[in-house]
């Protein structure tokens, strides 16, 4: 798959790319990684990118005809069309589902914008698709950006050293859509506080309940709404009702 960012600020994505579990996707090219800057497709000796928003007040608005030409210049380069993603407070906010969708895909074209936004004219003629990490506000798209390739990333085979590590993350469905259980590792002991003893025991059946209890226990606490969602799809068995009613 192939990823085309278009960004001002490209050299922030070379410490990410080079950095971690998830740079084997990239290096191979397993999940392929295009840097565009709009400034290079802007006109004027001073390659402006941006301007003061009609109707006054404060900050700058990216400019549609640089965005523009930029996106046909990565379309053009990937040889078809591709979704376009714009970063926005304004997008749905991105959720393990939506990762996994986007990593069975072929990739997408990530707009990242700056300043106060992007000219809505650009947003309306061009942009397919609005995504958020949620209700607050960055200084731009990059992050979130890294975020979605880093997500998309380490589903992909072979990227991660064990194949089973991104089964048993929070909110996948072989989890039925609950949290992760606490994890330990040595010593023993820390600072007087030890390990859960069933951990230690060797009884893989006890050891598998007790994380079930845990992830259970820890979704009723903090996104209740999950529990409800497992619930209601039919995921909870007699076991995890009883934990359940444990923990009220």
């Amino acid at each position: 798959m192939r990823f085309d960012v278009i960004t001002l600020f490209p050299e922030l994505f070379a410490p990410f790319l080079a950095s971690g579990v998830t740079r084997r996707a990239f290096e191979t090219k397993q999940v392929e990684v295009v840097l565009w800057n709009p400034r290079d497709f802007a006109e004027g000796n001073y390659r402006r990118v941006d301007d003061r928003p009609f109707g006054g007040g404060p900050g700058m608005v990216m400019m549609a005809a640089p965005l523009s030409a930029c996106l046909d210049a990565a379309l053009a380069a990937r040889g078809r069309a591709a979704p376009v993603v714009l970063f926005s407070p304004a997008g749905d906010v991105l959720h393990h589902a939506a990762v996994e969708r986007w990593a069975g895909g072929e990739g997408a074209v990530l707009v990242c914008g700056r300043y106060e936004g992007i000219d809505q004219r650009f947003i309306d003629t061009r942009v397919t698709h609005q995504l958020s990490l949620g209700d607050f506000v960055l200084s731009g798209g990059e992050i979130p950006a890294m975020a979605l390739l880093d997500a998309v990333a380490r589903l992909q085979p072979g990227v991660l050293g064990d194949e089973a590590s991104h089964i048993e993350d929070s909110f996948n469905p072989a989890l039925d859509g609950l949290l992760d259980c606490p994890h330990y590792t040595r010593p023993e002991q820390w600072e007087g506080r030890g390990v859960p003893e069933v951990l230690l025991s060797g009884h893989h059946a006890q050891i598998e309940r007790w994380r079930r209890d845990q992830r259970l226990a820890a979704t009723l606490q903090k996104r209740p709404e999950l529990v409800e969602a497992a619930r209601a799809a039919g995921r909870l068995s007699a076991a995890d009702e009883k934990a359940l009613r444990k923990k009220l």
